[in-house]
C-alpha cells in the first residue's frame, strides 16, 4: 500500500491496463470443489449462499531457504462470483493456518521474504484483493470499498473450509484484516499488524468523506469509459524504476519482487495487472470516528500484535502520514481495552520492513505465533 504507504502516489505515476481476468497459471495438478455452504461451521459463522467455489492448486516446487523451510510453494485459485482470488501458500494445509494480506497496490509476493523465516508448522496463504496481482478485476459498474475487500477474505475462508485462523496484514492489508477480525470475531484468533491499524481513524476531516465517496464514483466512471484503450507497455526497467520513484519506502530487491507478480508479460515489454480503477486508499477505506473505536475494539477476540516500524507511516492519508496523534490514541485506546491481548513492538526501519529486512520482524511474529494464545483447528 500504502500512505501509511510509500506507495501512496504509485497510482498517480503508473498507467494501468484491465487486463484478462484469467492469468497465466496453465498448468493446474489439483481441482478441488469445495462448496461455500459446505463449510464447516458452528452457528455462529453461517454458511455463505453461493452455489459453489473451485480450489485450483499450481504446484511451484519451490524450496524455501531459512529457518521456516516451507517445502513446495503452491498457487492458488478461489472461485468467485466475479472470476477468481489468486493466492499462494507455504507448508501443508493440515497445519495451523494464516491468512496473508497485503498493502495497497501490492500483491502476495510482499510475503515472500517473510514467511520463509516463519515457523515451518503452519499453513500461510497469502491473497490478491480483486483487481491486484493476479485475481481477477471487479466487474465493470462494480467499485471497490473496504467491505467488497472484507467479503474476499471471508470468501476465501469458506473456499479453503476454515472455520478459524490467524490473520497477518501488512498497511491496508492490516486495515481490512482488522475490520474483519471486529466484524467476525469468532473467526480470528490471532491479528499481525504490519505498519499498519486496526482500523482507519477519522480525527477531524468528516468534510472530507464525502469527497472521497464523490471522488470513488467519478474514477471508476472515467476509467470505465477509457477501459477499451490499449494498455501501456513498459520495459522492465521503467516500470522498476518508476515504482522506485514512487514509493521511497521499498528496496530495489523488494520492488523486483513484487513486481513480478503485478506486471504480465507481452511482446514489448510487461503491462501492469492492478485493475486501473484503483487509486488513491482514502477513496476506498470506511473511515471511523473516535467515539467507534472502542465500540469496535470491544469485539475483537483475537490476541493482536502490532508492529510499528521507527521510520514507517502512520496515517492512510499522505498529508497526514507524520501526524502522531492518530496513530497514538488507536495504540491508546487498544492498550486499555484489550490489555494482556495486546502487544506492541517497535522495530527498525521504514513502512516496507517486512520485505526490505524481514530478519527484523520474523522472530517476534514466530514467537507471537507460537505463544498459548489459542490457535483453533476446526
Amino acid at each position: 500500500m500504502s500512505p501509511w504507504l510509500g506507495h501512496t502516489r504509485v497510482c498517480d505515476t503508473l498507467h494501468n491496463s484491465q487486463r484478462n481476468p484469467e492469468p497465466f497459471l496453465e498448468r493446474t495438478d489439483a481441482t478441488v470443489r469445495a462448496p461455500l455452504g459446505e463449510m464447516a461451521s458452528s452457528p455462529a459463522v453461517p454458511s455463505l449462499p453461493s452455489p459453489s467455489a473451485r480450489i485450483r492448486t499450481l504446484d511451484a516446487s519451490l524450496p524455501q531457504p531459512g529457518r521456516g523451510q516451507q517445502g513446495l510453494i503452491s498457487e492458488l485459485r478461489l472461485a468467485v462470483p466475479w472470476g477468481h482470488i489468486a493466492a499462494k501458500a507455504w507448508g501443508s494445509p493440515g497445519s495451523r493456518r494464516v491468512l496473508c494480506l497485503h498493502g495497497w497496490l501490492d500483491n502476495a509476493n510482499s510475503f515472500d521474504r517473510l514467511i520463509p523465516l516463519l515457523p515451518k508448522d503452519f499453513y500461510y496463504v497469502a491473497m490478491d484483493f480483486g483487481g491486484h496481482g493476479l485475481s481477477s478485476h471487479y466487474r465493470p459498474g462494480v467499485q471497490y470499498h473496504v467491505e467488497g475487500f472484507m467479503s474476499e477474505i471471508r470468501r476465501a475462508m469458506a473456499a479453503l473450509k476454515w472455520n478459524r485462523c490467524s490473520i497477518m496484514g501488512h498497511s491496508f492489508g492490516g486495515i481490512i484484516g482488522g475490520m474483519f477480525s471486529c466484524t467476525f470475531p469468532e473467526m480470528v484468533d490471532k491479528l499481525v499488524l504490519l505498519e499498519s491499524s486496526l482500523a482507519a481513524l477519522d480525527t477531524n476531516e468528516l468534510e472530507n468523506l464525502l469527497d472521497y465517496r464523490r471522488k470513488r464514483i467519478e474514477i471508476t466512471l472515467q476509467q470505465e469509459e477509457a477501459s477499451g484503450k490499449p494498455p501501456r507497455v513498459y520495459s522492465q526497467e521503467e516500470i522498476l524504476q518508476k515504482l522506485l520513484q514512487a514509493n521511497t519506502h521499498v528496496s530495489e530487491e523488494s520492488a523486483k519482487i513484487i513486481l513480478q507478480r503485478g506486471t504480465s508479460p507481452v511482446a514489448t515489454g510487461v503491462v501492469l495487472n492492478r485493475d486501473q480503477r484503483l487509486t488513491l486508499p482514502e477513496f476506498y477505506t470506511e473511515f471511523l470516528g473516535k467515539d467507534k473505536v472502542v465500540p469496535f475494539t470491544k469485539k475483537l477476540q483475537a490476541h493482536l500484535l502490532f508492529i510499528r516500524a521507527s521510520q514507517g507511516c502512520n496515517d492512510v492519508r499522505k498529508e497526514n502520514v507524520r501526524k502522531e496523534e492518530p496513530m497514538g490514541f488507536m495504540l491508546k485506546t487498544l492498550k486499555s481495552v484489550l490489555k494482556e491481548q495486546f502487544q506492541y513492538v517497535e522495530v527498525p526501519g521504514n513502512h516496507y520492513v517486512h520485505i526490505n529486512q524481514p530478519d527484523l520482524v520474523a522472530a517476534v511474529i514466530s514467537s507471537f505465533l507460537e505463544s498459548d494464545c489459542p490457535q483453533a483447528q476446526e
